[in-house]
């Protein structure tokens, strides 16, 4: 999605202070820390069943930055300090992306996937954002159809999509509305900064994914003098918060499409979907029309063509998509494979879901918080909304008009505050991989873009969605171990090759290691 825009802090605070009178220097030398910053974390062990370096604590943070002295809410972090002190450079924050995925136990699942140089330099510090799992955690009681993300758009569904919106909206201000308009980017990135006042840091390191490297990118603007070594892995375009991100979706899944057809023709002996391009793309479309007419049975689920259209993000992983469009084609024509462990996986896709039961619907609350908090460019009229989407629905056949169809920000309450101008230097490291479905090549692109000072690493070949330890074979972990060990930027952008077997082992194993967001709507 399109994380973006937000405006400086007071350095020593994170607040804009806009109803107290301006303190002269020597005042503002004198005042005191406000009280979330003079606090020490109780650390303990996180859990019996964890190990004993694995340590939780709890914060107490300002809900409204503007009025530190006022309401709370906690924050859960956890850390696995540097076992070489000699060798410590300082904490590094995880953020795993959403919004709304909690990371609360990153440090424990990145503590041995990094090289020993990366992880004795630092203490690695986990987090659940703001109204996230142990983190005063919101609701807006969604039941399953109304956290449903992806809706088609059609002329006579559209007034039951406006309806849907709404009470989405409606449903989060009568459950969250007092907490609602401050779980924002901008406010996690103060937390961020509370984090680090509390360790006894003047900088922070850190490594976000997809969501996160726009949390990231907004902390190196809100605080530039503390951003020390800083990762942003699979990233979201500053100028396109949050729409555009979603539309983003929809324009780069045409061309991963189109590589799709390519693949799947190469093969046409073993999956019998085309001996072409054309024909594999045939093959594809009348699939969707036949679901359009009439359900296909699937291994006992009932798939219509939204449902297909709506499993987009398969098409950038060629090796993961084309036995999965070969069965639902066995199936169409009534001799239906047998199910297998990847096409259990993949068959959840269709539900736009990556575990067997819906989640709860803290992460949506969250994600919807975010998404509609952080900008105030979301349209207000339902009009436009319809005419985007029939639009998009011909321009981008594949997913446009679940891309531009109504979203419940339409009836959001407005932003607290704007979104972050990306005016300042910004020496940090960008990671993308060619092929990923949920912050596209374009999108990782824009954040490069945005940041000024900054470098990136683009994985020539490399398919999926987060890149540094999420491949344990991608050619860009090297330049980015680099990087954190030694905090020395490449002289300029790196372009690697991913070795050819790495697109198809991930495209055959979507199980990631990593606990990123993977259903539609999240980042």
């Amino acid at each position: 999605m399109r994380l973006k825009h937000l405006a400086p802090v007071l350095a020593t605070a994170g607040l804009i202070a806009t109803t107290v009178p301006l303190l002269t220097a020597t005042q503002a030398a004198a005042a005191p820390a406000a009280d979330h910053l003079r606090q020490k974390p109780a650390w303990q062990r996180c859990s019996p069943e964890q190990p004993a370096s694995y340590e939780c604590a709890t914060l107490k943070v300002p809900l409204d930055y503007r009025r530190p002295d006022g309401r709370t809410i906690d924050i859960a972090i956890s850390r696995m300090k540097s076992e070489d002190p000699a060798k410590r450079h300082g904490v590094l924050l995880l953020n795993p992306g959403g919004p709304g995925g909690p990371g609360l136990d990153l440090p424990l699942m990145m503590d041995g996937m990094m090289p020993k140089e990366v992880r004795e330099g630092y203490d690695l510090i986990g987090f659940d954002p703001r109204g996230v799992g142990a983190s005063s955690p919101i609701t807006c009681g969604l039941n399953d159809a109304e956290q449903a993300f992806d809706r088609a758009y059609r002329p006579e569904t559209f007034p039951s999509d406006v309806t849907w919106a709404r009470t989405v909206a409606d449903k989060c201000r009568e459950k969250a509305g007092a907490v609602l308009p401050h779980i924002t980017t901008r406010n996690t990135a103060r937390d961020m900064d509370t984090i680090r006042a509390v360790l006894g840091e003047k900088k922070i390191s850190y490594v976000g994914y997809s969501y996160g490297t726009y949390l990231g990118a907004v902390y190196s603007q809100m605080y530039p003098e503390r951003t020390d070594r800083f990762v942003l892995d699979s990233g979201v375009d500053p100028q396109r918060i949050w729409r555009g991100m979603i539309q983003v979706w929809a324009t780069e899944a045409e061309p991963a499409f189109a590589r799709w057809t390519q693949w799947a023709a190469e093969r046409s002996a073993e999956f019998g979907l085309g001996d072409d391009p054309k024909a594999v793309s045939a093959t594809f479309w009348g699939l969707v029309e036949r679901a359009d007419r009439e359900p296909i049975d699937f291994e006992g689920l009932k798939v219509t063509g939204d449902m297909i259209r709506s499993a987009r993000g398969m098409f950038f992983y060629p090796a993961q998509a084309t036995p999965l469009i070969a069965a639902l084609k066995a199936a169409a024509e009534g001799t239906p494979q047998a199910a297998g462990a990847d096409v259990a996986a993949l068959k959840l896709q269709l539900l736009g879901r990556t575990a067997e039961e819906p989640a709860t619907d803290n992460g949506t609350a969250a994600f919807w918080a975010v998404v509609c908090g952080d900008t105030g460019n979301w349209p207000r009229y339902t009009e436009q909304y319809e005419r985007d989407a029939a639009k998009d629905k011909v321009k981008y056949p594949l997913y446009g008009d679940f891309a531009s169809n109504i979203k419940p920000c339409a009836f959001w309450d407005r932003p607290v505050e704007s979104a972050t101008p990306m005016h300042k230097k910004a020496n940090v490291l960008t990671v993308q991989n060619e092929w990923d479905s949920q912050t596209p090549l374009t999108s990782g692109q824009g954040l490069h873009r945005a940041l000024k000072g900054s470098r990136m690493v683009l994985a020539a070949g490399g398919e999926g969605h987060g890149v540094y330890l999420v491949d344990p074979n991608s050619c860009a972990n090297a330049p980015v171990n680099t990087y954190l060990a030694t905090g020395k930027l490449p002289a300029q952008d790196v372009t690697c090759q991913n070795p050819p077997a790495a697109a198809e082992r991930r495209g055959s194993a979507p199980a990631k290691p990593l606990p990123f967001p993977g259903v539609p709507g999240r980042f």
